[in-house]
C-alpha cells in the first residue's frame, strides 16, 4: 500500500474530464469502457461510483497502457459487493445504523487506496442525509413548481415549512458527518488525496449550503478538505428557490476543489448534456479557478453524437478549459 506523499497544495493540470458514469453500465471490461470515453474525444477521466469490482483488472491494464489519466474518483469505487446496483448512498455516515457507518469507512478507505493507486487528485465524497421522506419535501415541491411556478398561492408556505423542519433536526446528521470525515481526512493526507465535499441535489441531503459554509470553516486549517460544486445538484435548488446559483458560486467559490458540470432541463432533470438545457456556463464558469478540474458527468442516455457535438462546441466556446 503506497501512501501519498504530494504537496496539499499541488496545483491540477489544466484539464476537462469525463465521468465513467455515462457508460459504466454498459461494459462489462473495464479496457473497453475507457476505450469508447477515449473514443469520444478525452483521456481524463474520473472513475465514478457504481463500479464493479471486476472492470478492475481492464480498468489498471488501459492506466498502465497510458489510454487515461485520473482526475479523480467518486465514493464508492468500487462498489461494495453485497450492493447489486449503482447505489453511492447505500451506506451513510449520517445512518442511524452503526454498521452503516462503519461500513461507509471502510468503504471510503479502500476508495482512497485505490484514488493513490491511479494517481488521483481528488475523492468526491457524499456525507449522508437526514431522515425525511423526499416524497413528502423535495419531490412534492419540485412538482408544485412545475405546475405552478414558485409564484404560486402555496409554493412559499411550504417551502419554509421544509427549511424549518430539516434544520430542527439536522445538527445530529452534521455532527455525525463531520466526525467522519475528520477521520477520513487523516486517511486522505497519508495517500495525498484531496477530500471533494459534493453539493447534493435534494435539500435532505447533507450538507445543506448553510451547513457547507460551516463544514468549510470547521476544516479551514485542513488542506486536504474542500468543496466540490455540482453544476446540475446546485441549479435544482436554484430553481425551487433555495438557493442563487450565480451568488452560491461566488461565496464558496475559496473552497473550490473542481466540479461536475452538466446540463438541466427544467425544471428537475438533471445529468443532461451540455448546452442543452437551461445553464449559463460563462455567468458560472468565473468563479473556478484555473487549475480546478471541470469534470462532464453525463446520464447514461446521452448519446454519443450529441456528446461530441457538444465538445465542439465547448472547445470552441472555452478554449482555456481544456
Amino acid at each position: 500500500m503506497a501512501l501519498g506523499t504530494s504537496d496539499p497544495a499541488r496545483q491540477l493540470p489544466r484539464v476537462l474530464a469525463f465521468s465513467t458514469c455515462w457508460n459504466n453500465s454498459r461494459h462489462l471490461d473495464g479496457e473497453e469502457m475507457i476505450d469508447e470515453i477515449n473514443e469520444l474525444g478525452f483521456n481524463c477521466l474520473e472513475l465514478s461510483h457504481g463500479m464493479t469490482v471486476t472492470k478492475l483488472p481492464g480498468i489498471r491494464k488501459a492506466y498502465a497502457a497510458g489510454k487515461f489519466t485520473c482526475s479523480g474518483v467518486h465514493n464508492y469505487f468500487p462498489s461494495p459487493v453485497e450492493v447489486m446496483i449503482d447505489a453511492p448512498d447505500a451506506y451513510e455516515f449520517t445512518s442511524h445504523r452503526p454498521f452503516d457507518r462503519q461500513r461507509a469507512m471502510e468503504m471510503t478507505f479502500k476508495t482512497l487506496e485505490l484514488a493513490a493507486e491511479f494517481k488521483a487528485h481528488y475523492l468526491v465524497l457524499h456525507m449522508g442525509s437526514v431522515p425525511l421522506d423526499t416524497r413528502k419535501w423535495t419531490k412534492r415541491l419540485t412538482a408544485m413548481v412545475a405546475e405552478q411556478g414558485r409564484n404560486g398561492a402555496d409554493y412559499a408556505a411550504e417551502k419554509i415549512a421544509f427549511v424549518k423542519k430539516r434544520e430542527k433536526i439536522a445538527p445530529l446528521y452534521y455532527h455525525r458527518a463531520i466526525e467522519a470525515l475528520e477521520k477520513i481526512a487523516e486517511k486522505a493526507a497519508e495517500y495525498g488525496v484531496k477530500l471533494a465535499v459534493e453539493s447534493r441535489s435534494r435539500y435532505e441531503d447533507m450538507p445543506s449550503e448553510r451547513e457547507m459554509v460551516l463544514l468549510q470553516t470547521h476544516f479551514a486549517d485542513n488542506p486536504w478538505v474542500g468543496y466540490w460544486h455540482d453544476f446540475g445538484h446546485v441549479q435544482l435548488k436554484h430553481n425551487l428557490g433555495l438557493l442563487d446559483h450565480p451568488e452560491w458560486l461566488r461565496r464558496i467559490s475559496p473552497h473550490l476543489i473542481g466540479g461536475h458540470l452538466h446540463d438541466v432541463q427544467w425544471p428537475q432533470r438533471d445529468h443532461r448534456t451540455p448546452f442543452t438545457g437551461e445553464l449559463v456556463y460563462k455567468d458560472l464558469l468565473p468563479y473556478f479557478p484555473a487549475d480546478c478540474p471541470i469534470v462532464w458527468e453525463l446520464s447514461p442516455t446521452r448519446k454519443t453524437e450529441e456528446i461530441r457535438d457538444a465538445l465542439a462546441v465547448w472547445k470552441h466556446t472555452f478554449p482555456d478549459r481544456l
